[in-house]
């Protein structure tokens, strides 16, 4: 995929990079005038016709790719842009394979910089919030997990001057059924925001079954993006840890800032627990954004280390 090239009749406008891909290769495009970001695919790879491969290794590639195409079509066969709050869902309009590499298209979203925290009201943080939440809870409501909830995969946009900021949710590929994830080894995610059974689980845990990780995963990581839009950086988690999860594993605590106001510390600090069963739903993350006081966070930054995450499993599951 290079610029000038035509794929099913995409015209690729812009020279394709991997920046923020993960797994892919993504450029924009322009089909009948109107623009598009197109993403390639790194694997799996389809066989070539003609291949002089192995019969068992032909049929095990299109096996992979079976199931690749299986996981994108049932998805976005559930998830509709009609339904409430499906506006702020940023959809594939096409999936396809050319050749042996397969792609997908979405339209193009002209995103607004991000401003700071201490640039946004508390309603303004509020509604920014209650649109991501809106957009989690959509998922969750029909049973899908995104995977890969991080500030990355949020554009952030504003219809005209003085309009309120609202987040559009992106990149669907690494979603999947609450309880059904992909294999440890295909999983993908975010080691900054993932959740702790996400993490043991990709460590190989065995005492992390695939039905652990449900829409509470999810939960974790917009508590910690929520965290994050409110005061500009995460809950403190010690300079021992790659990430919160793993301090959470550790049996450490995270520290949620002390400026935020009581009702948020303690709605985040439920959303950040350390097991998924006592994390709140995405219902009370909305309900809580109704009174935009939730959001006031108090100046100046104060040097106290923020209040603790309660630790909610037994010391026998400590993970190293």
């Amino acid at each position: 995929m290079r610029a000038g090239d035509v794929i099913r009749g995409y015209r690729i406008v812009s020279e394709p990079t991997n920046s923020g891909g993960g797994r892919c290769i993504w450029a924009f495009a322009q089909r009948y005038g109107r623009d598009y970001f197109i993403k390639r695919f790194l694997d799996p790879k389809r066989p070539k016709e003609g291949s002089t491969a192995s019969p068992r290794s032909v049929r095990l590639r299109l096996e992979a790719c079976e199931e690749f195409e299986r996981r994108h079509r049932t998805i976005m066969g559930l998830l509709r842009p009609d339904a409430v709050g499906g506006g702020n869902l940023v959809l594939a309009l096409d999936f396809f394979h050319d050749g042996t590499t397969y792609y997908k298209v979405t339209e193009r979203i002209h995103a607004a910089r991000t401003p700071p925290p201490r640039a946004l009201t508390p309603l303004q943080k509020a509604v920014l919030l209650r649109t991501l939440g809106l957009s989690v809870g959509l998922l969750h409501g029909i049973g899908v997990v995104h995977g890969d909830l991080k500030p990355g995969n949020v554009l952030v946009g504003q219809s005209g001057a003085g309009a309120y900021h609202t987040a559009k949710l992106i990149d669907f590929d690494d979603a999947y059924a609450s309880g059904r994830p992909p294999d440890r080894e295909d999983i993908a995610g975010d080691l900054v925001y993932g959740a702790p059974e996400w993490r043991r689980y990709v460590r190989g845990d065995a005492d992390v079954p695939p039905e652990s990780l449900t829409t509470q995963a999810d939960v974790f990581s917009l508590g910690l993006m929520a965290h994050h839009y409110l005061t500009g950086a995460l809950p403190g988690f010690g300079d021992r840890y790659a990430s919160p999860a793993d301090a959470l594993n550790d049996g450490a605590e995270l520290r949620i800032d002390e400026r935020l106001s009581a009702p948020m510390r303690g709605l985040l600090a439920a959303m950040t627990a350390w097991s998924p069963d006592v994390r709140p739903g995405t219902g009370r993350f909305l309900a809580a954004l109704r009174d935009p006081a939730t959001c006031e966070v108090r100046a100046p930054y104060l040097t106290s280390p923020g209040s603790r995450v309660r630790m909610s499993r037994p010391t026998k599951e400590r993970q190293p």
